[in-house]
């Protein structure tokens, strides 16, 4: 079963964006990949340009690392969107010190608004320690925050832990 908004969060290496991916790429239809990394040193860029090759020709790439929301609203119904991720996304609008509610609040609205179905990567923050630095703690609520948002309008939440997917809200394909 399609749904309009799949949000699927787990730690760092879980396994999560290849779990996305392959929800994606299941359902056949035309896929746009809505990437927010910004390659700010050689490690990062080595890592997106080994991210785009993985995942091949056959999706579409817009890099959006201050504003996905533009390219959701450019997206056609029969597509399908992968969102990834929303964590370095909320970590570019801090760094650029933009008003955070308002940015998540467009994301949001944003998402609802899409013609397609999308899927949204972030990364569960809260099961950590706490961070030492007031940056890092305001980013840490930030992030829960929106990832509970997020959960709270998706139609399906998914967990992945260990490249193993849990469903928190609706079910697994």
């Amino acid at each position: 079963m399609l749904h309009h908004l799949t949000f699927i969060l787990g730690g760092a290496a879980s396994g999560k964006s290849a779990y996305a991916e392959g929800l994606v790429i299941s359902t056949g239809r035309p896929r746009t990949y809505i990437a927010t990394a910004q390659p700010f040193d050689a490690e990062m860029r080595r890592k997106i340009a080994d991210h785009r090759s993985a995942r091949g020709p056959d999706w579409t790439t817009v890099e959006a690392p201050l504003d996905p929301t533009a390219a959701l609203a450019a997206q056609v119904p029969a597509g399908i969107v992968l969102l990834d991720c929303v964590t370095l996304w909320l970590t570019n609008v801090l760094l650029a010190d933009r008003d955070v509610e308002l940015a998540c609040h467009g994301l949001l609205a944003a998402l609802t608004a899409c013609p397609c179905p999308v899927v949204v990567v972030s990364n569960e923050v809260g099961q950590g320690i706490v961070p030492d630095t007031a940056l890092s703690r305001r980013f840490r609520t930030a992030q829960g925050h929106l990832n509970q948002r997020l959960a709270r309008q998706a139609d399906r939440v998914v967990a992945v832990m260990a490249g193993l997917p849990l469903a928190l809200k609706g079910d697994l394909p």
